[in-house]
């Protein structure tokens, strides 16, 4: 038998680390992208085919289709994990750090996709998206991230039609707290944010523990990526699947609970509930 190929965005470290592993321990050909010389010599030491990738960059997608076609002509899977978390009140990022945070978070899904397409078509292959529940309940001091996120939602549903004249299907993910580097990143993001200037200045420590929530009680990563393995190679894969601490729960939240009520508790929880 032909042995099956992925290729997973985003694998310098957690989420996308994890499925690289997982996946090769399944017996897939593992293509695993980053951007940094040193990742990529770590994960081709690991014995995965270590691939350089900006998935902002246009040439650096059609030159990764290009390869692949000559190399192996087809991909099974395709896993669109690479992403970050731009944190910190909306009008502190303004309209540039909306656009970095859809460029690498939406933008580029698209963009990898489409320069991938070809192969996936002739394999009849499956597109996953990781989104977030983040997508679904909506934070403050993560707007721009949450916004992202329910973009990859729509954009999900709207290609898995798309794609189904191909025979090519699409699950979308989306995790709950699980343990990565985000919490790391996402810190350091909003660091860049906060100033004595801003009008949100007294809120600083409501927006650092939004920046860490999504390492509130996680889900190991490797726990996160035997469970997507074992929905990819299931006879009937799910449309979306939810993963992780809280990724049931929240959604159920923003469903049932008043809107009234859950913006409440999200001033309190974050120090909104005071006039500055």
């Amino acid at each position: 038998m032909t042995q099956p190929t992925v290729l997973i965005t985003g694998c310098s470290s957690g989420i996308g680390r994890a499925l690289a592993e997982v996946f090769k321990a399944a017996g897939y050909q593992v293509w695993a992208t980053a951007r940094k010389a040193e990742d990529l010599a770590a994960l081709q030491a690991a014995g995965f085919i270590a691939v350089p990738l900006d998935v902002n960059d246009g040439a650096s997608a059609e030159q990764l289709a290009t390869r692949m076609s000559n190399e192996i002509g087809g991909l099974d899977v395709l896993i669109n994990n690479a992403g970050y978390g731009a944190m910190g009140p909306l009008l502190d990022g303004g309209v540039e750090g909306m656009r970095r945070q859809f460029e690498t978070n939406v933008f580029s899904l698209v963009g990898i996709t489409r320069a991938l397409f070809p192969l996936l078509r002739r394999s009849k292959g499956l597109v996953v998206n990781i989104g977030s529940v983040s997508g679904v309940l909506v934070t403050p001091f993560a707007g721009a991230y949450c916004a992202s996120k329910a973009a990859v939602h729509a954009l999900s549903d709207a290609l898995r039609l798309e794609l189904a004249p191909f025979a090519i299907e699409l699950m979308e993910v989306q995790p709950g707290a699980i343990a990565s580097s985000f919490g790391a990143n996402a810190s350091r993001e909003a660091e860049q944010l906060i100033a004595e200037g801003s009008p949100w200045w007294p809120l600083r420590e409501g927006i650092r523990a939004r920046a860490t929530a999504s390492q509130d009680n996680p889900t190991p990563a490797s726990h996160f990526a035997r469970n997507l393995l074992a929905a990819v190679q299931s006879p009937k894969r799910p449309r979306l699947l939810r993963l992780g601490n809280g990724s049931r729960a929240l959604p159920l939240i923003a469903a049932l609970v008043p809107k009234g009520l859950l913006e409440a508790v999200l001033k309190k929880r974050f120090g909104l509930n005071r006039a500055l």
